[in-house]
């Protein structure tokens, strides 16, 4: 009697007769054999049909499947090196096939397509081998930050969708109607985090986060997930501890769990065993002289374009993946300009105009995966940055309520889930790295 299980763990039943229920991915045949590659969500392997070993009406029933048909096969596993799909290499001598459904002609094939039309059929495209394994190790990623989270005495806490005023400036907010009372979408859990550390020492949010970027660049969703742990009595030098060993813990999970869907994707892994603690550590000012020598230096007149800035702005996308191309490792940029950051960074003592904030860049290229800060600890301070940016001091009165019933030094940071599984994957666009990405005017599928 046949034994149902799933490809993943076909290594497993070697000269066994297994069931597998899946998908045709692709068919070749002539002749006397059909070759069928069947996936069924957690692999593809090849299943080969021999005439003489198969009833008439079997071997008739396989030549007129079509992609993407849902099949039922049956038979045994050998091993075999010139199998494609599977770690080793195996197949499947099929005994029996059942067609459970004859799929309509599949609009994705084997030609290329654009991307607009990809993203139009991102419900079908989910199926093809980079994207299959592009999500997988997606899965891999958010599972790993919850695993080193719960073992390092973190608590998860849920965060609210809407809020009453901005996290992370005021540009960049999607606007709801609550009740005749206008509401946000939440830009960050960072501000409530805040008040739970004070209940339980350690925590951290997960879930999504919108951003209304008006950006068609490859490193913006307006929609994307996000983990920001908080942690009492932590100030920056700590947090960047904690921040390259979180980085290094989800890296070398992926390496571990995930090796075929990083050589589907042909991903350079040498580059990944790099990561590990400690991480680069240099400040804004070192980072500006550094981009001020490379711009000098350039022959390239858009690079040397690309570079300009002064003292005080941000890093852009060209500025960090100049920094990131000197590192093998991410790298820690700490100390940034109070004016480029948000309200609540603690100022760095005797430089009011620098604020405590460090980004971690991944390196190859794909720039600021988490940003983060040691948060301002007195209510004062925090009321006059409020004022400062002119946002509306009714609507954070319970913020600043928490540094006045037993405030301590205490520092965060956010995590992308996206553009962190681009990074590992070695993707070139974030819009891949999520099941069903939300872009600038794309809400379809």
């Amino acid at each position: 009697m046949s034994k149902l299980i799933r490809i993943e763990n076909i290594s497993q039943h070697i000269g066994q007769e297994v069931t597998i229920q899946g998908w045709l991915y692709a068919r070749t045949g002539k002749g006397k054999l059909q070759f069928l590659q069947v996936r069924d969500g957690t692999g593809i392997v090849q299943a080969v049909m021999f005439k003489p070993n198969l009833p008439t009406d079997v071997f008739e029933q396989a030549k007129g499947l079509t992609q993407e048909s849902s099949i039922i096969v049956t038979g045994r596993v050998k091993a075999d090196q010139r199998a494609p799909g599977v770690p080793g290499g195996y197949e499947i001598g099929v005994t029996y096939l059942d067609t459970v459904q004859t799929a309509e002609e599949y609009p994705i094939t084997p030609k290329e397509h654009g991307v607009e039309f990809l993203m139009d059929n991102r419900h079908l495209w989910l199926r093809s081998k980079k994207q299959w394994a592009l999500l997988r190790i997606r899965a891999t990623v958010m599972s790993a930050i919850r695993e080193w989270l719960d073992s390092n005495g973190y608590l998860e806490m849920t965060t609210p969708i809407l809020t009453p005023a901005a996290g992370e400036g005021t540009t960049t907010l999607f606007e709801v109607d609550y009740f005749g009372q206008p509401v946000y979408l939440a830009q960050t859990g960072q501000l409530y985090n805040e008040a739970n550390i004070y209940a339980f020492g350690k925590v951290y949010c997960f879930g999504p986060t919108f951003r209304a970027e008006k950006s068609k660049t490859r490193r913006h969703l307006t929609e994307f997930w996000m983990v920001e742990p908080e942690i009492a009595y932590c100030d920056l030098e700590q947090l960047m501890e904690i921040e390259e060993q979180f980085i290094s813990y989800i890296v070398r999970a992926v390496l571990d769990k995930r090796a075929e869907e990083l050589r589907v994707l042909e991903r350079d892994t040498h580059a990944l065993e790099q990561v590990i603690p400690p991480f680069p550590r240099i400040s804004y000012d070192e980072a500006l002289d550094r981009l001020m020598v490379i711009r000098k230096q350039t022959n390239n007149p858009e690079l040397k374009e690309s570079l300009a800035m002064e003292w005080g702005m941000d890093f852009g996308s060209p500025h960090e993946t100049e920094l990131t191309k000197q590192f093998d490792k991410p790298v820690f940029v700490y100390g940034f300009p109070t004016a480029c950051k948000a309200f609540y960074m603690e100022p760095w003592p005797g430089r009011p105009e620098v604020c405590k904030s460090v980004d971690l860049l991944a390196p190859e290229g794909y720039g600021e995966i988490t940003g983060g800060s040691e948060r301002i600890s007195d209510p004062n301070l925090l009321l006059e940055r409020i004022h400062h940016d002119q946002l509306p001091e009714e609507a954070f009165r319970w913020y600043i309520d928490l540094r006045r019933y037993g405030s301590v030094p205490h520092s965060g940071f956010g995590l992308g889930v996206e553009r962190t599984v681009g990074w590992i994957a070695g993707v070139h666009h974030i819009r891949e790295t999520e099941p069903f990405p939300r872009t600038l005017g794309r809400v379809y599928p």
